[in-house]
Order: structure tokens, then C-alpha cells, then sequence
């Protein structure tokens, strides 16, 4: 018999405060048309004050928990990938437990920026499959708004919050067509780190910092790495890339996103597009597109998926998913 780690229930979260293109060129010398015409996205969502990584990570494992329907004291593993931690130390994924009342389980954070996600899928699959942990609660959140520069119109009309979580649960099956992650392939190449970074941190400043990127010489690598990385995973599994139902992808770019599916050969209708709504929220964006592809039915149970995505550092990685 197989162990697989099997998606049993995914939810997501987005702060209170809408900000659409109009509102960011009252903040920032921009528009509407500039913003969509660069990257497809319309609006995104800010944190208010109260509103922070741990908080909506914790609403979006809520409606995650509640859509597996098990008991969130039976949880064993929290796996949190962000890039805007509450705090230094402790991890948020600690908050987080706290909040569900799981205490006694592993729970920590991981830091591989928009690939987060995907690194922290990775890192529990690979928990599950080796019996250190039976149940996962895996998540992506960030509050991206405070790292944002606001006087930089390149970036700052890019990103936005939100968090998006999902269930996983130990199954063990022979039957080669049964649900569970199949396939994960993850990467980083820290010789980039200069074109998308924060220029902060407890180790070398005082301060946070602030987001910086190049954003053309970041378009090439991502466009490049992710069709690589996909192209990876599914020949690591033996599948081919007609046998993909979906394609949910990092949402960074409208035209990233269109340049990878362009490169594979595959058609835009097999694309989870969420970028227009809610902007490049770093490790929350692949987690909050699965939930709304989930949640409005286009993703079935059967159906093969694959996500993937592309961060700072560079990192990147790409899994294969059985629903």
C-alpha cells in the first residue's frame, strides 16, 4: 500500500479593505489602464490595522477545516510559508495553532517568498509520506502591504494580502489512479537575489525594509523557471500535459502567466486566473486560486492539477496534484 498525503479540504481569506487601480493612483503616479495593460490586475486586497499574517491565515485554515470536516485538534502539522512573519520569532504558524487550539503538534514557518506555498506542500508531503504526521494544515499568508514602497509605482501596485490553507490527510491506497500529491520538484538559485528582494533584516539593518525588484529581468527568469519546472514534475510522474484538467499558477502577472501556459502548449481555458482580483500576494496566491477554483466548482475530485510558482531568491517549484 501507497501513503499519499491527500487534499481533503482548502479555504482562503482576504482583508477588509478592497483597493482598486483608481484608488492606487490617488496614492501613486499611475492607472488604471497603466496597471492592466502590465499585469491584468484590476484591484487587491490591504490589511488594516488588527488585520495581520497570523489573523488571516488563521481564518482561511478555519473554512479549510471546516470544508475537510475534521477536528482541528487532530491536526499534528501546521506548515506556514510567509514572507511577513508577525513577528521575527516565534513562527506564525505557532499563532496560528494557538488560535485553533491544536496545541502539541509541529508547527513552523517556512521562508521561500511566492514559492512558499509550494515548499511548504512539499515539506509536508514529504512528513506524511514518511509517518511523521497523519494530518497537515498547510498555508500560505502574507501581509505583503507592509513591505510595499509607495512612492515606487513599478511595485507597489503589484502585490496585495490575503492567505489561503489547505487540508492534507494520510491515505494509503494501491490503486495508481487515487487522489494525493504525486509529484514536487522545488528549486532556488540565490545568484538572483539582487533582482527581487527586501533591502532589510534583523541580521543586517535595523528595519524591515522595503520590497525591490527588476521587473523585466524577473519576467524572463519566471517565464523560463516555471515552464522548466513543470515540464519536471510531469515527466517525474509519467504523465503528459494533455492529461492536465488545471494549471494553477503563481499570480504575479497576467503576462507571466500567459507566456508559461504559451510555452507548454497549454490553452488559457485550463488556466486558474485569480491575478485581476487579488494581486501578487507572494505565498497566499496559489492557495487562495485553488480555494475559489475549488469553491466555484471548476476543480472537481478525479481531476489531475498542477501548481507552481516563482519567488525571490529565486526559488521555484511545481507539484502534481490528483483531487
Amino acid at each position: 500500500m501507497t501513503r499519499r498525503a491527500v487534499i481533503t479540504g482548502t479555504g482562503s481569506a482576504l482583508p477588509s479593505r478592497r483597493v482598486d487601480n483608481d484608488e492606487m493612483a490617488k496614492i501613486v503616479d499611475t492607472s488604471d489602464e497603466w496597471i492592466r495593460e502590465r499585469s491584468g490586475i484590476r484591484t487587491r486586497y490591504f490589511a488594516s490595522e488588527g488585520e495581520t499574517t497570523s489573523s488571516l491565515a488563521t481564518a482561511a485554515a478555519r473554512k479549510a477545516i471546516e470544508a475537510a470536516g475534521i477536528d482541528p485538534c487532530s491536526i499534528d502539522l501546521i506548515v506556514l510559508g510567509t514572507t511577513t512573519p508577525d513577528q521575527t520569532f516565534p513562527a506564525t504558524a505557532t499563532t496560528v495553532q494557538a488560535a485553533l487550539g491544536c496545541n502539541g503538534g509541529m508547527a513552523f514557518d517556512v521562508q521561500a517568498v511566492c514559492s512558499g506555498f509550494l515548499y511548504a506542500l512539499g515539506t509536508a508531503d514529504a512528513m506524511i509520506r514518511s509517518g511523521m504526521a497523519s494530518k497537515a494544515l498547510v498555508i500560505g499568508a502574507e501581509t505583503m502591504s507592509r513591505l510595499l514602497d509607495f512612492s515606487d509605482r513599478g511595485t507597489c501596485v503589484l502585490f496585495g494580502d490575503g492567505a489561503g490553507a489547505i487540508v492534507l490527510e494520510a491515505r494509503e491506497s494501491d490503486d495508481p489512479e487515487a487522489p494525493g500529491v504525486l509529484a514536487t520538484k522545488l528549486h532556488a538559485d540565490g545568484a538572483h537575489n539582487q533582482l527581487l528582494y527586501v533591502d532589510g533584516g534583523p541580521s543586517t539593518s535595523d528595519n524591515v525594509g522595503k520590497l525591490r525588484m527588476t521587473g523585466n529581468a524577473v519576467f524572463k527568469h519566471a517565464v523560463t523557471n516555471l515552464s522548466d519546472v513543470l515540464r519536471e514534475v510531469l515527466e517525474l510522474s509519467g504523465t503528459e500535459a494533455a492529461q492536465i484538467d488545471w494549471v494553477v499558477p503563481h499570480q504575479a502577472n497576467a503576462r507571466i502567466i500567459e507566456g508559461t501556459a504559451k510555452k507548454l502548449g497549454l490553452p488559457m481555458d485550463r488556466v486558474i486566473m485569480t491575478v485581476d482580483q487579488h494581486a501578487n500576494t507572494s505565498a497566499a496566491s496559489v492557495p487562495l486560486a485553488l480555494d475559489a477554483a475549488v469553491r466555484d466548482g471548476r476543480i472537481k475530485p478525479g481531476q489531475l492539477i498542477v501548481l507552481e510558482a516563482m519567488g525571490g531568491g529565486f526559488t521555484w517549484g511545481a507539484s502534481l496534484i490528483r483531487i
